[in-house]
């Protein structure tokens, strides 16, 4: 059974200020407390790597681009490893809400025969990472919604 990390929230933002926060890679580090650096230029089959903050020192990651649909979605996995030992999908959804805002989602899975070891080790601190990221797409989002005139509701 793979790991699977999502978190669902409803951002008082429109889908176009939420997409602007998750795409504007360079400003990551400005919010963002879990992925501190990220370079890309989104496109699908091209790297994307992060500088991920999972314990004390932020560690390197590349990984691949496979889907990009502007203003809705963009995924990325890692490099499969051999033999099925590991592998990885990372997405970040956007829906319109009735009212403007957005309902984000952010969904990780990690499978393979290494991902027991992987949730041991790990688990505790990417629960708290993607957590705290999708928090703060929402609180970074809302921030500039409401700087750019749009009430908070």
């Amino acid at each position: 059974m793979p790991l699977v990390i999502e978190h669902v929230l409803d951002i008082d933002a429109p889908p176009a200020v939420v997409w602007e926060v998750l795409t504007d890679l360079a400003r990551y580090r400005e919010w963002n407390p879990f992925v501190i650096g990220c370079r890309s230029t989104l496109v699908p089959g091209e790297p994307i790597d992060l500088l991920v903050k999972l314990r004390a020192k932020p560690q390197n990651q590349r990984e691949w681009m496979i889907e990009n649909v502007a203003g809705k979605r963009f995924a990325y996995r890692m490099k499969p490893f051999p033999l099925g030992a590991l592998s990885s999908r990372r997405s970040h959804d956007l829906e319109e809400l009735r009212d403007g805002r957005t309902r984000y989602r952010s969904h990780m899975q990690l499978s393979g025969w290494l991902m027991p070891l992987v949730r041991a080790l790990l688990g505790t601190n990417l629960e708290r990472g993607f957590s705290e990221m999708s928090a703060a797409v929402r609180a970074r989002s809302e921030q500039l919604a409401s700087a750019r005139g749009r009430a908070a509701r």
